[in-house]
């Protein structure tokens, strides 16, 4: 590859996070409303929701690799190779992010759980279209390894910002009854949704506006799309890309899982469910302190380090959450500030993590492919929201949830007990087997990297 080594402007820097600020916008409402949107809004079924999730992801075992082989193969246009597609897909993506939210009245639950799986698997298609090669820009704007780690470090502060608005959306969305029940209002989902979609259409806009791709790839050979399959077959046995492809996989189940469940959480066992937002929040809270000084943190120390001692701390942090069974709502929010601090790191570093694995992948397996890598990567990360999905759904079968059972004698302290044991013990699971991946599994320590970047000077002399 033949590229600029100049350095990354600021502005440069944050058009790319203005990217994941776009994608978030909408994800977030996947990752913070859908699954209580369904269960309490289209009242559908638990297993329902279960298996709209699980068709979902076997369609995007197809539909991903597949769109990455095609970016892969695609020529480079005026404006890029992927920044195009984010223009292309902007405006779909977020119209396709409404539909999941539009309720068409007098539907039966069978009718609401046909168009909440079509309309479900829409936006992942669509969002797949543009998150690929969303994923892939970063390794086309610079050279620089560590203009690469502060792309990563912007990317994740955007992603905070950009899926806060669902987080207070889920906090805001109730309406009280005149019987003195708290349940969720349609208006104000659908009002909120359509406002966050217009808000990701101006983010991808500014991405597009303020990035530029700086390494071209020389013209490669006509390849048809059957020849993704040998690609795809170096990628399975690449021992840290695969590495990162699990970590990514599970971080995401583990942060699904919490956004998700919070919300029963907090409107069952503390009963405030206009905070559920909170603890997400200040798990996110230091990230703002920590984006700063992460870079010439990582360069001292190692992104594999700081990563697997800080998800430690998470792990360590969610079991002491456990142990201290409180019934406070603000002590159980000060006690989320312990795991936020432990998931900075790998929140802030692991698009860095995989950009190493990628590289990896180039200099020692002779793979190029980009966008196919990205998209195997974003299919593990799929699977890792189906894992949550599954996890949050079999722990409300497990408490018995039927319909809204909100501030009803159904709720028993043996219910409200086992909640509270999921909400900290499976997020627990989750941080201490990405903790052992990095540890034991991921092999990119400080060293490995640096010889990385000789031999990737060496090739390309």
């Amino acid at each position: 590859m033949e590229g600029s080594g100049d350095k990354l402007r600021v502005k440069e820097k944050i058009g790319y996070a203005m990217g994941d600020v776009g994608s978030l916008l909408v994800f977030g409402l996947v990752q913070s409303v859908l699954q209580k949107y369904y269960t309490d809004v289209l009242d559908l079924r638990i297993v329902q929701v279960m298996m709209l999730f699980t068709i979902a992801r076997i369609w995007d075992a197809i539909n991903d690799p597949m769109w990455g082989a095609i970016v892969d193969r695609m020529p480079e246009r005026k404006d890029g190779r992927y920044r195009h597609w984010i223009m292309v897909f902007a405006i779909p993506v977020v119209l396709s992010a409404i539909l999941m939210f539009v309720k068409i009245p007098g539907l039966s639950r069978n009718g609401y759980f046909i168009w909440a799986t079509v309309t479900y698997i829409l936006f992942g298609m669509i969002y797949t279209c543009i998150n690929i090669p969303y994923g892939s820009l970063a390794q086309v704007m610079s050279v620089n390894a560590k203009d690469r780690s502060s792309l990563s470090v912007f990317r994740s502060v955007g992603s905070v910002f950009g899926g806060m608005p669902a987080m207070a959306l889920i906090s805001m969305c109730y309406i009280t009854t005149a019987t003195g029940l708290k349940v969720m209002s349609y208006k104000k989902i659908i009002i909120g949704v359509i406002i966050i979609a217009a808000l990701s259409f101006l983010a991808y806009a500014l991405c597009y506006i303020w990035t530029r791709e700086r390494v071209s790839r020389p013209p490669m050979a006509k390849r048809k799309l059957s020849d993704i399959w040998p690609t795809i077959k170096v990628l399975l046995t690449s021992r840290p890309y695969m590495a990162i492809c699990f970590v990514g996989m599970l971080y995401l189940a583990s942060q699904m899982f919490a956004q998700s469940y919070y919300s029963y959480l907090f409107d069952y066992y503390f009963n405030k469910p206009s905070f559920a937002m909170l603890p997400i929040v200040c798990q996110y809270l230091p990230v703002a302190l920590l984006m700063f000084g992460m870079g010439p943190l990582a360069g001292r120390i190692s992104k594999r380090g700081l990563c697997s001692v800080g998800i430690g701390v998470s792990g360590v942090s969610s079991l002491i959450i456990y142990f201290t069974h409180t019934h406070n709502a603000w002590l159980f929010i000060g006690l989320c500030l312990l795991v936020g601090v432990g998931n900075s790191f790998i929140f802030l570093l692991l698009w860095s993590l995989m950009g190493d694995a990628m590289e990896y992948n180039k200099v020692y397996k002779n793979v190029h492919d980009d966008a196919t890598g990205y998209s195997f990567f974003t299919l593990m990360r799929k699977i890792g929201q189906t894992i949550a999905a599954i996890l949050v759904n079999a722990s409300l079968m497990k408490i018995g949830y039927k319909d809204n059972v909100l501030n009803t004698d159904a709720i028993t302290d043996d219910i409200l007990n086992t909640m509270y044991a999921h909400s900290v013990l499976i997020p627990a699971v989750l941080y201490l087997l990405i903790f052992v991946l990095l540890v034991f599994v991921y092999p990119l320590g400080r060293k490995a990297v640096e010889k990385l970047d000789k031999d990737k000077i060496s090739a390309s002399n």
